[in-house]
């Protein structure tokens, strides 16, 4: 069974940083480009960022170029978001998802993890 487990959400200020995971199992997870998406957002689109299966291509949503990154460990199966320089509106429960783009699917029982932006 796919699972995706998401970790590493808080409350941290603005200006500050946070780095969420993502342990994915019950797939071949080399095999599949994953992304980050906040479905629950009426800020943004679903989609938030993408890596290839390899981690060469990497992609973002403009609000977040330069301040957030992508990364994956194909060995230990866990996906990454970076996110620094946390802004107020950054705030939004992370889903981590099978696919590129706003295509991506999060797992049968997505729980996500919370971030929160306030002083």
């Amino acid at each position: 069974q796919v699972q995706l487990v998401e970790s590493g959400g808080g409350l941290v200020q603005p200006g500050g940083s946070l780095t969420l995971s993502c342990k994915a199992s019950g797939f071949n997870f080399r095999d599949y480009d994953m992304s980050w998406v906040v479905p629950k957002s009426r800020k943004w689109p679903n989609w938030v960022s993408s890596i290839s299966r390899d981690g060469s291509r990497t992609t973002y949503i403009d609000a977040v170029k330069g301040r957030f990154t992508i990364t994956r460990d194909n060995v230990n199966n866990t996906l990454y978001l970076r996110m620094t320089n946390l802004k107020r509106e950054d705030a939004a429960d992370y889903y981590c998802a099978r696919g590129w783009g706003v295509g991506a699917i999060t797992g049968p029982d997505a729980q996500g993890t919370q971030v929160t932006v306030s002083s």
